[in-house]
């Protein structure tokens, strides 16, 4: 029975709709659209200018139109009056095929035609910052090791009781809040659910977070190493896949735990880590992360090379238990919809070629003088190589589709030549008198 956002709005007394939808970069784009207006809303959709946001589109293009869906609707906690709602963008009365929900949304269809369903759990670590951004907000957070520290925690208390709170209230099944392994991060942890579902989620949570921190006089940043010396910002996902109500990748009778569709399904992932690099690891900053000297904690818990294990940290996959395991690749910077997208035809182009991941690894990765096995691969060193990588992949051109895969690449290299063209005070320090 489809859902009568008008009556949802009289019921709830929602008199705002933010309809959204996130483009290419991950960043969320909206209109704010009264209460009154949203019957036509969510038929016709709300009308954007797609070249104005990161979408492969120009000038002359006819609007992108977000169709709202309905089931995606969020009551903001702290601000009751507004309602969110995850669009699907249309273009002349088709969807926009590189548009990233519409990608995620053809890759679940494809997964169910199998018979799959992808759940999916993320872990988005962030810092809580000055308002102007230059430091971590709490003075008193300089401890070396400062991870699950209770003093640090509880300084900003307010915060991350109310961002918890309002998870609690919207039945997403919070269940623990910590302080990382940085100076000023924290994580917050809610229940895995479908893979759509976390993805609208996920999307809301960034928005969420950054709203109330502002609120609070602070700036939230999920900018994967916002600085040099300390832990960088991951966004681990925690993946199963179903069918029905049985969790296919649980078998008791394994040593870790997993079935051999789970195993299959990390070999198409380790396959296919340095194609979808560009796309968990998005920005230049992205490679300061995963290819950084070791912290001022002493571990970057960060993965630079294609490896998986049982229950360690130090590998791009973890096992952490029975049915699931945790992929570890991805930072604060990953798009919502991309992130599962490209995960979900990672694992199933190893499904469908049975792909043998090999034995785990029960080595520690940042251990000086560690022998990974002859030819484990090494991830893209920077943005760059990463693109050129995702450029060339022909499973992400079959699976994900050519129109994405060139929109990316070309407004990801307008990105990292802007960047490339960027004069940096090291150089000047460093080369003025060569």
């Amino acid at each position: 029975m489809a859902v009568d956002l008008a009556a949802k709005a009289r019921e709830r007394g929602i008199k705002y709709f933010l309809i959204s939808y996130v483009d290419l970069f991950g960043t969320l784009r909206a209109k704010l659209a009264p209460a009154a207006a949203i019957a036509d809303m969510a038929k016709d959709g709300a009308g954007f200018a797609g070249f104005a946001s990161w979408l492969d589109m120009t000038p002359a293009d006819p609007d992108v139109l977000a169709i709202p869906d309905p089931a995606s609707l969020i009551q903001l906690p702290w601000k009751p009056e507004v309602g969110w709602l995850a669009g699907d963008p249309y273009m002349n009365g088709k969807p926009v095929e590189h548009a990233p929900r519409n990608i995620l949304k053809r890759m679940i269809a494809k997964a169910a035609k199998a018979g799959f369903q992808l759940k999916t759990g993320v872990e988005c670590e962030f810092f809580l910052l000055s308002p102007d951004g230059s430091a971590i907000s709490d003075a008193s957070d300089t401890q070396a090791k400062p991870c699950y520290d209770q003093s640090a925690l509880m300084r900003r208390y307010d915060v991350i009781s109310e961002i918890c709170d309002s998870m609690l209230e919207l039945g997403w099944g919070a269940y623990q809040n910590d302080h990382e392994d940085a100076n000023g991060q924290f994580e917050m942890n809610w229940a895995f659910d479908d893979a759509l579902l976390t993805a609208d989620r996920m999307a809301f949570f960034k928005y969420m977070v950054k709203a109330i921190a502002e609120k609070h006089g602070l700036r939230a940043t999920f900018m994967p190493k916002p600085f040099a010396n300390l832990t960088g910002s991951g966004c681990h996902v925690h993946v199963s896949l179903w069918q029905g109500n049985k969790n296919i990748f649980d078998d008791g009778k394994d040593g870790l735990g997993l079935s051999r569709t789970a195993y299959h399904f990390i070999g198409g992932l380790m396959d296919a880590a340095r194609d979808i690099c560009a796309i968990t690891n998005p920005t230049v900053n992205s490679y300061k992360r995963i290819n950084a000297p070791v912290t001022l904690s002493g571990a970057t818990w960060s993965p630079n090379t294609v490896t998986y294990a049982g229950n360690n940290r130090t590998h791009m996959i973890r096992v952490p238990g029975s049915g699931r395991f945790e992929f570890r690749l991805a930072d604060g910077a990953a798009n919502p919809y991309l992130l599962p997208a490209a995960i979900l035809a990672a694992g199933l182009d190893g499904i469908a070629r049975s792909l043998d991941p090999g034995k785990p690894l029960d080595i520690d990765m940042y251990a000086e003088g560690h022998k990974a096995p002859a030819g484990t691969k090494k991830l893209p060193l920077n943005l760059l190589d990463a693109l050129r990588v995702t450029e060339k992949s022909q499973l992400l051109r079959r699976e994900l589709g050519d129109e994405f895969v060139d929109s990316f690449i070309k407004l990801k290299m307008h990105e990292w030549n802007d960047y490339a063209a960027h004069l940096s005070a090291w150089e000047r320090a460093a080369t003025l008198d060569c």
